[in-house]
């Protein structure tokens, strides 16, 4: 059935009017598949129904439609909110939703005459306590609480037990409770434990640390030195949490949301700060199943959590958002106050907002290679490879280097749980002429299979060799003189060439008789594959790189223009050594007199970049 057979859209557009609104695309059966809001609906709308210029994706979702349905709004603020509710009620297939069902935990401090020390999810209600949040995990709400109990010493048993207790329980032994259930402290002292631990809750350490100095000073004026050693313990664990907690130079509430995207996978990490203290962070990852940008998918997540979640006075993101106009007055609607949102930030606050694009990437790569995409991505390697079963270890190699300087191979294995690390071995390159990727591959290949040649149960099921025909070659050679096909009749040796786009997705996977397998684009197979190339490419470069910084660190330093001896002198003493040197950030770096931010940054490039 060809698209004007299945609607048509052109009468339809004739009926469309130019106001803001929402729109519901259904499918021949009657279910809702997409739900989009527009600022000028005919626009929008006639935008799906372009003779070019459509992703693949697009042409899939409008090949689908039956019918559409609009709904005119006043604003594009209405029609934004009501997009985000029908999205929530319907989740239609082609609609990306960040699911977060549950209520994000505070910690409660109870009202009772010895308040305990809780995890709360729901509507706060002061009659019941002082709460503290909210947090966006239960891990950071239980790191938190477990500071909390080991400074303040604060019960968490419920109600019920604590009346009916006649001795103390372990909690008091392990000096993690004062024991007022059974009498070994009175109120008031527990109250003054309940004060310092609103006090650190709320993030006025500094506050609690300088009056415990004073009360530690009194003590040891006393002469009370076993009274004066407990708080001064109690002031070092309170440093110890604080600096772990505290994020210098914010003193009011933000979010930081950060975007990754690899292979039509999306991961928006989210940091929240509540008074210069972080509590913690969440990664929300779905799949992208239409084209869009990194930004766009940031605007959804912000409607859709914003519109359940407490809004703080400050949003900071990854990336510009084209319709930040419209995301201020809907937040500001939501919120009944004046609302911040930036991406262009400076200091400290890029100096977190890139920790949280770092945690991004870290947390979809970890997704991407979790074990529950890994057993479809196996099957249908097994289909495309027309394999007999599943390969139990798979190993990819790939070489790295600088125009022929300090050439490093690496090989990477995985297996059906996914990547086994403690198998990677990064290869030193000697003896061949720069640049020479085939006799480097050849190098390798020998180095690793040699002494495995004569046992099946050393060798892997699968090998995959980043490069063309040239690097599969090369390998095919070596395997050949090894004898390793004889060892293993059903080893295969397939070559990853990046194609004639050089673009990830379109990978040509080269066989054994050097033809190109027809493997889709879509296909999960494939995304394994590239999964492992990326893998082995990582490793290869993280071995050039150190190798070549071992190689230049002795002058390194001096080869930065603008870094004489004196300045020299005082990085080497201020961090330690050259490896110190290596280690700082660019915050820490401008620390020293005379360096500057763009100083700092060549400083930090020279042993990063």
């Amino acid at each position: 059935m060809t698209d004007d057979q299945a609607f048509d859209h052109r009468s339809f557009l004739k009926t469309v009017s130019t106001m803001p609104g929402v729109y519901r695309m259904i499918d021949s059966q009657q279910k809702v598949i997409y739900v989009g809001k527009a600022k000028n609906l005919k626009n929008r709308l006639a935008s799906y129904f372009r003779k070019s210029g459509l992703s693949t994706k697009t042409l899939s979702l409008v090949k689908n439609i039956h019918r559409i349905e609009v709904i005119n709004t006043r604003t594009e603020s209405e029609a934004l909110l009501l997009e985000n509710d029908l999205i929530k009620n319907l989740n239609p297939r082609y609609n990306i939703l960040f699911r977060d069902d549950k209520s994000y935990p505070y910690i409660c401090l109870t009202n009772h005459k010895f308040p305990r020390l809780k995890v709360y999810r729901g509507k706060t209600d002061s009659r019941k306590g002082t709460f503290f949040g909210p947090f966006p995990s239960a891990g950071s709400i239980r790191h938190t609480i477990n500071h909390v109990q080991r400074i303040f010493q604060l019960r968490n048993c419920e109600d019920s037990t604590m009346k009916n207790r006649s001795r103390a329980c372990l909690q008091y032994q392990i000096n993690r409770c004062t024991g007022p259930c059974v009498g070994h402290t009175d109120e008031q002292s527990y109250q003054k434990q309940i004060e310092q631990a609103r006090l650190f809750l709320r993030g006025e350490s500094d506050m609690l640390i300088n009056q415990q100095v004073e009360l530690m000073e009194q003590y040891s004026q006393q002469l009370d030195f076993e009274g004066a050693a407990r708080i001064r313990d109690k002031i070092e664990m309170l440093r110890r949490a604080t600096e772990k907690q505290y994020v210098t130079g914010f003193s009011t509430d933000i979010d930081i949301l950060a975007c990754e995207v690899q292979q039509d996978v999306c991961c928006i990490q989210l940091f929240m700060i509540r008074n210069g203290t972080s509590l913690g962070n969440k990664p929300f990852i779905n799949r992208v199943k239409l084209d869009a940008s990194s930004a766009e998918l940031i605007e959804t997540f912000i409607i859709q959590h914003y519109s359940r979640h407490p809004i703080p006075n400050e949003i900071i993101v990854s990336h510009e958002l084209p319709n930040r106009a419209l995301l201020l007055r809907t937040l500001s609607q939501l919120s009944n106050t004046k609302v911040r949102l930036s991406s262009a930030v400076r200091e400290k606050r890029r100096h977190a907002l890139e920790s949280a694009l770092n945690n991004a990437k870290q947390a979809l790569e970890s997704y991407l290679l979790s074990a529950s995409h890994l057993n479809k991505r196996f099957q249908s390697l097994i289909e495309e490879l027309q394999l007999d079963r599943a390969p139990e270890r798979i190993e990819c190699f790939d070489i790295s280097h600088t125009m022929g300087e300090s050439t490093r191979a690496s090989c990477v294995v995985f297996g059906q749980e996914g990547a086994i690390k403690s198998e990677y071995r990064s290869y030193n390159i000697k003896d061949i002429q720069g640049g020479d990727d085939y006799a480097a591959m050849r190098q390798v290949l020998e180095r690793r299979y040699s002494k495995r040649q004569h046992s099946a149960e050393l060798l892997p099921d699968l090998v995959f060799i980043d490069g063309g025909k040239g690097q599969l070659r090369s390998a095919l050679e070596v395997f050949e003189s090894l004898n390793l096909f004889t060892t293993k009749h059903n080893l295969r040796v397939l070559g990853i060439s990046k194609g004639p786009k050089r673009k990830s997705g379109y990978e040509e996977i080269i066989d054994e008789n050097y033809a190109v397998l027809p493997i889709k684009m879509d296909s999960p197979a494939l995304l394994l594959i590239q999964q492992i190339r990326d893998e082995a490419h990582r490793f290869a470069i993280t071995g050039h790189r150190r190798a070549r910084a071992k190689k230049r660190n002795t002058s390194r330093l001096e080869q930065i223009i603008g870094i004489g001896a004196k300045k020299r002198q005082l990085l080497l003493n201020k961090f330690g050594g050259l490896q110190g040197v290596q280690g700082a950030g660019i915050e820490e770096l401008m620390q020293i007199k005379g360096i500057n931010r763009e100083t700092a940054q060549v400083i930090y490039d020279t042993f990063h970049g």
